[in-house]
């Protein structure tokens, strides 16, 4: 088997140059092991988010120069520039994967960031129910959408805990015997299953919708789509549609039902001819995240039954005595 390869003296540099860069409340963030996100403000101001609570204010402050110079430090270690002509960086910080947000001026009055840990050992659905998180009826009713391999889609607003109840879904002994094919373009969903592969987005120009297309030809059991955000929801679903169900997607959406909505605006940016029939055959499950108080929970689940030709036929997953609804 051949080594792995060894990252350049330059690239060694780098990171250690970044993280003598994050001294201080960032440093201290990123190394406790509840942080969740961290936002470096414009004013300086340093807001962390830990498990179970909602952002706080760290005591310290982070300079202008301190923050311009991670956001350059972050840009040069994925080979990118970071100026007044592009001030947007996106990226992966090296070595550990956190996923970083950098904006300078003149989008931004000052430097600013954010910084998002990927989630560590997935958290069971028994867990959710322990906690009070997700209902024993919908437990029961998600295991069982999992097994009959029913398409599901994890909606919820900003930090709603999509991503990590994705994971949760991905750990269920159902995918276990699947080939599990996963695309993303920040890795931060993680699978049990033995037989996976991932696949990312590439600053060159690789999208999502080429990933989509190109999974079609690894032979997937069930396609795995970190969050649709364009025009690839359409390639997704017809994937799902078309001898791949078992597939699990996030989206932005305010609502279970304001998720459908949200699918047929980034269908759009596909096609002119909008296939209502397509998203309520190929959508099985919906699966709708919220936060309050710092807590995430599941607030609804929903089954989608098809199209009438007017609107979606929708009814609850699970009812409350434990029945799965068919």
């Amino acid at each position: 088997m051949s080594a792995l390869p060894q990252p350049s003296e330059t690239e060694t540099r780098r990171t250690a140059m970044l993280r003598t860069a994050f001294d201080g409340p960032v440093g201290a963030a990123l190394a406790a092991a509840d942080t969740i996100e961290i936002l470096a403000n414009p004013d300086g101001s340093v807001w962390v988010e830990k498990a179970g609570f909602g952002l706080r204010r760290a005591t310290e402050t982070l300079g202008r120069a301190e923050r311009e110079r991670i956001i350059r430090l972050v840009a040069s270690s994925v080979g990118e520039t970071c100026d007044r002509a592009s001030p947007i960086v996106s990226a992966e910080l090296p070595g550990s994967g956190e996923r970083f947000e950098g904006i300078l001026p003149p989008v931004s009055e000052a430097p600013c960031f954010a910084i998002r840990k990927p989630a560590g050992q997935p958290i069971a659905l028994d867990t959710y129910v322990e906690t009070g998180a997700l209902t024993p009826a919908l437990c029961v009713g998600l295991r069982q959408a999992l097994e009959d391999r029913l398409n599901i889609v994890v909606a919820g607003g900003t930090s709603s805990g999509k991503t990590t109840f994705a994971n949760a879904l991905l750990s269920e002994p159902a995918l276990a015997e699947d080939r599990i094919v996963i695309l993303e373009d920040t890795r931060e969903l993680r699978c049990s299953a033995e037989d996976v592969t991932q696949l990312r987005t590439h600053r060159s120009g690789i999208t999502l919708r080429d990933l989509v297309r190109s999974t079609m030809r690894l032979r997937p059991d069930r396609v795995i789509v970190g969050e649709v955000r364009g025009g690839e929801a359409l390639d997704l679903l017809k994937a799902w549609n078309t001898g791949h169900p078992g597939g699990i997607t996030t989206l932005h959406a305010n609502s279970a039902s304001g998720a459908l909505t949200r699918l047929e605006q980034l269908v759009e940016e596909a096609t002119t001819a909008l296939p209502h029939a397509l998203i309520g055959e190929a959508v099985d499950v919906i699966v709708f995240m919220s936060r309050a108080s710092g807590a995430r929970r599941v607030e609804q689940a929903l089954r989608i039954t098809g199209f009438d030709g007017t609107e979606y036929r929708t009814e609850p997953l699970a009812t409350p005595f434990l029945n799965i609804v068919n």
